[in-house]
């Protein structure tokens, strides 16, 4: 992949998610279509980012029983996106039967834990140990399942690399230096991501809502 940045389109508004995507097209690698986006403009919204030509990677976390996850997979290859997520924590079967439904060439990989959370949210939900723990855990679930490779923040992928060489990985809540991080809990900059062993690197506002969203994809580019 010459450019592993991914552009998350989570906009609304479709003319203006388009309108986005066209400005910085030649200075991405791809698009990532979250739930916001799909909710508002369904397959339709979809397929009109897809005519840009660029990668699409459609980030609906499914997670649901076995059958029902398999299902909505074999319903999502018109889209025949790129990418796709599950949660690792669907549990095994649920994700050899997702990949199984999957189209040949859609990448699944599985959700490991959100970048929004920290160790205390993990606590709270019953989870014990220390957010990188949990994600080695399910790296290593994702990976006995077949999947393709999981989602995880910068602040694990390298040591997720260095488990499974032949991985996959996404990594979302980037930001580049002197950024703000908004609601993002653990974050690191592109390149570092990048040089932990980062495959697909998700970044969104700190090029969405940049004042000149063309010059900020440049310059995140450069830094590659």
């Amino acid at each position: 992949m010459s450019n592993p940045v991914y552009l998350a389109l989570d906009v609304p508004q479709l003319d203006a998610a388009k309108a986005l995507a066209e400005k910085v097209r030649d200075h991405v690698g791809g698009v990532k279509l979250g739930l916001e986006f799909f909710c508002a403009h369904g397959v339709h919204g979809v397929h009109e980012i897809a005519h840009l030509g660029l990668p699409i990677f459609l980030d609906l976390k499914l997670h649901d029983i076995p059958n029902t996850v398999a299902g909505a997979m074999q319903a999502l290859h018109v889209i025949e996106p790129a990418i796709m997520t599950v949660h690792a924590s669907g549990g095994r079967a649920m994700m050899e039967d997702a990949k199984a439904a999957a189209g040949e060439n859609t990448k699944v990989v599985a959700v490991t834990m959100l970048t929004s959370l920290d160790e205390n949210d993990l606590k709270r939900t019953g989870v014990t140990g220390t957010p990188h723990d949990h994600v080695m855990r399910l790296a290593e679930l994702a990976e006995a399942a077949g999947l393709d490779g999981i989602v995880c923040s910068g602040q694990e992928v390298g040591a997720v690399h260095k488990q499974w060489k032949k991985g996959f990985f996404v990594v979302p809540g980037l930001r580049p230096g002197g950024k703000a991080t908004g609601d993002q809990k653990r974050v690191v900059t592109p390149r570092q991501a990048r040089d932990d062993g980062a495959s697909v690197l998700v970044i969104g506002r700190p090029i969405s809502r940049a004042e000149d969203p063309l010059q900020a994809a440049r310059d995140i580019e450069a830094t590659l």
